[in-house]
């Protein structure tokens, strides 16, 4: 007797026929360089710990390297993308402090936070880690040590705040005090919240130590530097060659030419703190290294804890390109301290090939802002009920790749209901719906010739070609409209051709043509929407009953005739446009008078108890008045001496 599951499995397989070579395996197992492939090392810069990212951070590194990423793999590259959360430094001290945790507490509950935004956002990381890891300690001391070994270390004396109190040096934004330009009276000593001045600790009028309330005073502290200055001229000519070569992004290159400009200085990389990677110098051994030396080695230690041949990536440099995303506000930090850092340390580092930065996306014309609930945060989100892959469509095509962009809800809901779905999504559902009730699911056979099948597959290639352009020089945003330009050349296919059922009744042999071709045209749609939109890529495979496919140079009939399709699905859902009045009002800052209130309440609350308190310690304090007054008059009980 056969075996009833063999027969469907086997089934299965004889309907599926796909040319050989185009398939496309996104889950492969530990990602090594290889000498016959391309070896892409990819990085986002490494969200710090502290907060909950909001769309900005999300667009400005992480989604457009997954986009890279996706697409280096998609394309046949040997590529690894890494990142992880950046946890030392003063603000996650200052944070630990406000939330009454300890830092390591701190970074384990924002790392969790962070790994669930990317999860839901589908950022495809090789690895997500963290920069808290004893690898991360032995790699950056390591670095560290080769600097001092080659003479690109210095010492310098500061002046600093240092708190009598719990004696310790404190650093800036663990100052408060009044600021000295508009008088706010809870001003950092980095920067005034209330009028936005950069300030120095000094400045503050009745400086305060943060954590116990303490006036500090000024002290010499010893410190270490990095010679930039030093190590400017081979900087200057790395800088040139990788420049040319990677073809950095324009803003990536000005920010680092002013810096050269204005001429490199010695940089403090050290810090007066107990969160952050120990100085390993015996005479230092109660500082730690300044988290911005520190956090671009968080790259090579996070890359050290996903791999032990980590060195086949980082000590590589004549086999692997580095790309690496961030926001404009981190470029000099990866332009500029960490190549100098690589530099100083004589040893062959894999150094930056590219370098893609973005302005700033704003919300709704003004700033992101949590503490006034301004604007979508990555766990918001999801609670629109709108999917991942919509998110990612609007975000990439509005990534502010040469100046700021705003986010609309408005245009949200409109690229999503007459571009997604009316443009990509109609194209998809229409033919294979057609096929599934017209065709019984399956690709006939056809004959090119019954149409002007030279001519399309020309203008399907000459998208190919701009798009395929567009990602290998790292212009997200123009992939994308390349993408959406094939999804319209494929509903201009059906319209000329007039694909219907008075097609099929009348011109047979063309109908089957324009099935056979538009199902292809699908196909390869499904590949050059994967980087940017992964589910979409895979719900339009689903319905072709196909494996995902490789980014084609060209168009090719790779489904091939017998071929059985699946059912149709609806790739996209229309948003109500009532829904921007009720999202803008929802993360517009509309509930905060809601927030003050409970603020408020709960301020008042805590304000009675204390009375309450107080009341009870006068009555205790007026008790033991009493009782010693009786003690004194003989007409108390004495207590023995011991």
């Amino acid at each position: 007797m056969r075996d009833a599951g063999v027969d469907a499995v086997t089934d299965s397989l004889a309907n599926v026929k796909v040319k050989s070579d185009i398939e496309f395996d996104p889950d492969v197992p530990e990602i090594l360089p290889k000498e016959d492939q391309e070896n892409i090392l990819i990085t986002s810069a490494l969200p710090y710990v502290n907060n909950v990212p909001h769309l900005g951070n999300i667009i400005g590194s992480v989604l457009s390297a997954d986009v890279f990423s996706r697409y280096c793999k998609a394309r046949g590259s040997n590529a690894l993308f890494i990142c992880g959360t950046d946890e030392y430094g003063t603000a996650t001290e200052t944070k630990a402090l406000e939330e009454c945790v300890t830092p390591k507490e701190l970074c384990d509950k924002y790392h969790v936070i962070h790994k669930e935004v990317y999860d839901w956002f589908n950022i495809k990381f090789d690895k997500f880690g963290r920069t808290t890891t004893p690898l991360q300690t032995e790699i950056a001391q390591d670095i560290f040590m080769g600097l001092y070994d080659n003479g690109y270390l210095e010492e310098q004396s500061m002046t600093q705040l240092y708190c009598e109190q719990h004696a310790g040096f404190l650093a800036d934004r663990f100052v408060e005090g009044t600021c000295p330009r508009c008088g706010y009276d809870d001003a950092r000593g980095d920067q005034c919240d209330s009028c936005g001045n950069l300030l120095n600790p000094f400045e503050l009028i009745n400086p305060r130590c943060k954590i116990d309330g303490s006036s500090p005073v000024p002290r010499e502290s010893n410190h270490i530097f990095l010679s930039l200055d030093k190590l400017q001229p081979e900087l200057e000519q790395w800088i040139q060659k990788s420049h040319e070569s990677g073809h950095w992004s324009r803003n990536g290159k000005q920010i680092t030419d002013s810096w050269l400009k204005e001429g490199l200085h010695p940089r403090c990389i050290t810090r007066d703190l107990k969160w952050g990677t120990p100085v390993p110098l015996e005479s230092y051994k109660e500082k730690v290294l300044y988290v911005w030396f520190d956090a671009c080695i968080g790259y090579v230690s996070i890359t050290a804890n996903y791999t032990k041949n980590w060195r086949q990536w980082w000590r590589n440099p004549e086999h692997v390109k580095l790309y690496q995303f961030m926001g404009k506000d981190n470029v000099p930090f990866h332009t500029v301290v960490f190549p100098s850092s690589e530099l100083g340390t004589k040893k062959p580092w894999t150094m930056l090939h590219h370098i893609s930065t973005t302005e700033y996306l704003q919300y709704e014309g003004g700033k992101f802002s949590k503490s006034r609930n301004i604007g979508v945060f990555g766990n918001n989100a999801k609670e629109t009920g709108v999917p991942p892959d919509v998110w990612r469509y609007y975000l990439l095509m509005a990534r502010p790749e040469t100046a700021d962009t705003v986010f609309s809800w408005r245009d949200f809901i409109f690229r999503n209901n007459n571009e997604l779905l009316a443009n990509l999504g109609n194209f998809v559902n229409r033919i294979v719906k057609f096929v599934h009730a017209k065709y019984d699911s399956k690709i006939p056979d056809y004959d090119t010739n019954a149409i002007d099948y030279a001519g399309f597959k020309e203008s399907v290639d000459a998208i190919l070609v701009q798009y395929n352009n567009a990602l290998k020089n790292v212009h997200l945003r123009s992939g994308l409209e390349a993408a959406l330009q094939l999804s319209a050349r494929g509903n201009l296919f059906l319209q000329e051709n007039k694909m219907n059922n008075t097609l099929l009744a009348e011109e047979p042999e063309k109908a089957n043509v324009v099935v056979g071709v538009g199902l292809n045209l699908v196909y390869v749609l499904s590949a050059v929407v994967y980087p940017y939109l992964p589910d979409t890529a895979q719900g339009i495979v689903d319905q072709l009953n196909a494996p995902l496919r490789k980014i084609p140079d060209e168009f090719a009939l790779d489904l091939l005739p017998g071929h059985m399709i699946g059912k149709a699905k609806y790739l996209f859902s229309r948003i109500d446009e009532k829904k921007e009045d009720i999202w803008r009002a929802q993360f517009g800052g509309g509930s905060q008078k809601k927030d003050d209130a409970a603020e408020k309440k709960k301020e008042d609350k805590k304000k009675r108890k204390d009375e309450k308190k107080k009341k009870a310690a006068d009555a205790a304090a007026a008790a033991a008045v009493a009782e010693a007054a009786k003690t004194e008059s003989g007409t108390a009980t004495p207590v023995e001496a011991s």
